[in-house]
């Protein structure tokens, strides 16, 4: 199951392949690979295989003696989707050896502004991605009005200059399914769907649930936690693991596929999220435009993302959200149906006014 990060890195890779180079990195060494050679790469990857093994190293040593050839990487745009290698100062330093102008996508600066949420010395990595984002950057791409603010009054608080940003908002990537399948399981239930980490906030939902079950029994509608475990996550997977009360209720798929996905959102309720805090909120999107109900913690960027269709509550709200759960999982629930009916007024965003944002962006760079 792909992350978010990763969703975005492909579809920059569908939408640039047939005009761009694949930049490749060994540390901190990197050089652009030939034309054909990025077409043998970029289609490895839009056909699924990440994996690129032996087909990486070979084309990494072909790139490097090319560029040292004739590098013809000068005026250039080089895209950094993914952060990777941006917080060590000498990454700059190989940039501008390649002559390119680095565009850099930041997706939010949660380590830094929460990073009680992260593995310790998080805070300090993304500090350098950021200011190096920042320094050396012709431009930035972020995804939501949320993150350039932060964007912004990061580089007001550390003195530093601000380069040209655009705000282009994420499309889903999970597409609806014209013709569902079966429902994975015949009672009600839920999804929450996203990495399993602190800040998401499962274990409230684990909490609630394990009360649900105690209260109503096998009437206690279901859950599904879609999402690959992440970091700092011990006492979520302990109560996912350990907790027989939570059998049988609660759900885990840690490598859902898209088609599998688009089937349980489909057939749910409503998803469920109860982050803390969110740079953009994909999973929100990919439900509101699958027609799927969406009970949010009340977030700038969710109500960035989903406007006045989510019902918003609290995220340590308990009470609040074990109510809103029972009240979904209701055969003719009312305050379902006035989603319901809110979602027929919902436009989501598209990958092609996501690019046309991108494309006009980079035409107006010096």
């Amino acid at each position: 199951m792909l992350a978010g990060i990763d969703r975005v890195t492909l579809e920059y890779v569908r939408h640039y392949a047939g005009r761009a180079r694949a930049v490749l990195s060994l540390g901190l060494l990197a050089a652009a690979a030939t034309r054909a050679d990025s077409a043998r790469l970029f289609g490895r990857l839009l056909d699924g295989g990440y994996n690129i093994g032996p087909l990486g190293a070979e084309l990494i040593a072909k790139a490097w003696l090319y560029n040292w050839i004739a590098p013809g990487t000068a005026n250039s745009v080089l895209f950094n989707i993914s952060t990777l290698w941006m917080d060590n100062p000498r990454y700059a330093m190989h940039l501008r050896w390649l002559g390119a102008r680095p565009v850099f996508f930041i997706h939010d600066l949660i380590p830094i502004s929460h990073a009680e949420y992260f593995r310790p010395g998080e805070k300090g990595v993304h500090t350098g991605i950021v200011r190096n984002a920042l320094t050396i950057a012709r431009g930035i791409i972020v995804n939501s009005r949320v993150t350039e603010a932060a964007l912004r009054l990061h580089a007001q608080q550390n003195g530093l200059a601000c380069p040209p940003v655009a705000v282009a908002p994420l499309a889903p990537s999970v597409k609806a399914l014209r013709s569902p399948g079966a429902a994975p399981i015949d009672k009600p239930y839920f999804v929450c769907v996203g990495t399993i980490e602190p800040r998401k906030n499962h274990l409230l939902l684990l909490h609630l649930w394990r009360e649900l079950i105690a209260r109503h029994g096998d009437a206690a509608p279901r859950l599904f936690i879609v999402g690959q475990r992440g970091w700092e996550c011990e006492n979520i997977v302990d109560l996912l693991e350990r907790c027989d009360a939570l059998q049988g209720f609660v759900f885990e798929d840690n490598d859902c596929d898209d088609a599998k996905l688009a089937n349980i959102l489909h057939h749910a309720r409503a998803l469920l999220m109860p982050s803390f805090v969110e740079g953009y909120g994909m999973p929100v999107a990919e439900a509101l435009a699958a027609g799927l109900p969406v009970i949010a913690s009340d977030v700038p960027a969710f109500r960035e993302v989903g406007g006045g269709v989510p019902e918003y509550i609290d995220p340590i709200d308990g009470r609040g959200w074990s109510e809103l759960i029972l009240e979904y999982a209701r055969d003719g629930s009312a305050r379902r149906a006035a989603q319901l009916e809110r979602l027929r007024g919902f436009s989501p965003s598209t990958w092609e006014a996501h690019f046309r944002i991108v494309d006009d962006f980079l035409e107006a760079l010096p």
